[in-house]
């Protein structure tokens, strides 16, 4: 058995001379950068072609197949997001109807709009970070819910979902694919958060194991591969192979590369060789994390039964800041104080809670410094009264119900001739939109071109740039293109 990185390795060493790409000539002099020049090649004789894999490259990916439970499994080295593109163009044709949720990652309208497809969206239902504050949380998505819009759209070509979330959230993948096959259609999974499932009972199986018929993973979010390197599974008969991998070879580099291909070869021998013991110390430093974290008074280490305990999302819903006339903390300050004060960078924040992403790469001093800089900050803290933030009741109401209505598909809202108006976010509730809006991370839209945007969607933005965060997505910072009079 030949692994990518130790053929690279002999290759540095073997004394062969490159008249060949790439550029720097496995010179590493040239700059005198510490990058690895001297593993990096091209398709040269030996080292097969991603694209047309017959020997290592195949080898490679069939090892990862049988590593994650999988009929058929592909590099990505344009991450998940690539994978996302060829599973959605390749399960659909030009006008198709697609049911996904609408929690989807950006790369998934990508695809609803270079197919023209007709999205039916799948809305997960909403849960609360803290004791009081309202539901800032996507849930799962449940087979009732998959099962009632499967019945009303007959004419759905396939489904896509996120599970786990990036926020942490699980849904029940095998129940949603028992839906789903019901109709003889393709589930498509967005696992990208969830590499590290199958691992340890401590975590949910992966999607393969649960029938979904593609299956994403993003090597590099929770596991020891670089960044931008993912896989994508296939199983059954339900998803059209060839018309995945087809999209495959359009979308993908035509030159790969090859210390990204061997980052993946290298994670998967990991996992095949000392993946158990691996994660037992890692379950084990995570249950001793979370059992120290759960004391905290104020903050609180938020989980549900259906999440991912590889994040640690740490609520501040019922934290107030003492003798600040702004009382409420948030998970910016949060997320804030641990970085400039603890240097801990944590994965994201919201307004009411921030994310710490952990993976079988963390050390217990880590985890230490994370549990004291938490501790710390929660002793400072006191109980939050909700009353001192909202005004009334009715403002909480309004905060808290309403999602964007669709009126027009992604594709066809860039076919109208109407004329458009460029206003700012908090003056666009009620009009349609012409563009996405969101934030990034986590890159899933707030408001999707097409959609009549709620009042409820215009307080979230007001919320996120009150606490100081960046909205993206928009041509014009602070301005939205909507339709006039539409």
């Amino acid at each position: 058995m030949e692994y990518l990185y130790d053929k690279l390795i002999k290759l540095r060493d073997s004394g062969y001379y490159a008249f060949h790409m790439p550029g720097h000539k496995r010179n590493p002099s040239l700059t005198e950068a510490a990058l690895p020049y001297e593993i990096d090649i091209t398709e040269i004789d030996g080292f097969d072609d991603l694209h047309h894999a017959e020997g290592i490259l195949l080898d490679a990916q069939q090892r990862a197949a049988e590593l994650y439970h999988a009929d058929e499994t592909h590099y990505l080295i344009n991450g998940s997001t690539v994978g996302l593109l060829c599973a959605v163009l390749g399960c659909t044709h030009r006008g198709d109807q697609i049911l996904m949720a609408r929690n989807c990652h950006k790369s998934v309208y990508n695809a609803v709009f270079l197919n023209e497809l007709r999205p039916v969206y799948l809305y997960p239902g909403l849960l609360s970070s803290g004791s009081q504050e309202e539901n800032d949380l996507n849930g799962p998505i449940t087979p009732e819910q998959v099962e009632t819009l499967l019945e009303e759209n007959q004419d759905v070509s396939a489904v896509v979902i996120t599970s786990p979330t990036y926020d942490g959230i699980v849904s029940d993948v095998a129940g949603i694919a028992r839906c789903v096959h019901r109709r003889g259609i393709p589930l498509i999974l967005d696992e990208a958060h969830g590499a590290h499932f199958g691992f340890h009972p401590y975590f949910p199986k992966n999607g393969n194991e649960q029938s979904a018929d593609v299956v994403i993973h993003s090597l590099h979010k929770t596991l020891p591969s670089l960044t931008q390197t993912a896989l994508l599974h296939i199983n059954g008969t339900n998803a059209d192979r060839d018309r995945i991998c087809m999209y495959l070879d359009i979308l993908q580099s035509s030159s790969p590369s090859y210390i990204l291909m061997a980052s993946l070869d290298e994670c998967v021998r990991l996992l095949k060789n000392k993946g158990k013991a691996l994660f037992e110390k890692y379950v084990y430093m995570l249950q001793d994390t979370r059992e120290r974290l759960n004391q905290m008074k104020h903050l609180k280490m938020w989980e549900c039964p259906c999440y991912d305990r590889s994040k640690i999302l740490i609520s501040t819903a019922d934290s107030e800041v003492q003798g600040e006339e702004i009382k409420k903390y948030t998970g910016k300050q949060l997320y804030n104080e641990l970085r400039k004060k603890n240097f801990l960078q944590l994965e994201m924040s919201a307004p009411n809670y921030a994310i710490a992403m952990t993976s079988p790469g963390d050390t217990e001093a880590g985890m230490c410094r994370l549990t004291a800089a938490l501790k710390e900050i929660d002793g400072n803290l006191a109980k939050y009264n909700r009353n001192e933030f909202f005004e009334s009741e009715n403002e909480r109401a309004e905060y808290s119900s309403g999602v964007n209505e669709q009126i027009y598909s992604i594709g066809e809202i860039y076919k109208l001739t109407k004329k458009s108006i460029n206003i700012q976010y908090e003056e666009s509730g009620g009009c349609i939109s012409l563009e996405y809006l969101y934030l990034y991370p986590p890159g899933i839209p707030l408001i999707v071109p097409g959609e009549r945007i709620s009042e409820r969607t215009v307080r979230q933005i007001k919320e996120y740039l009150r606490t100081g965060f960046e909205i993206r997505g928009t041509k014009e910072k602070g301005r939205i293109e909507v339709l006039d009079n539409g």
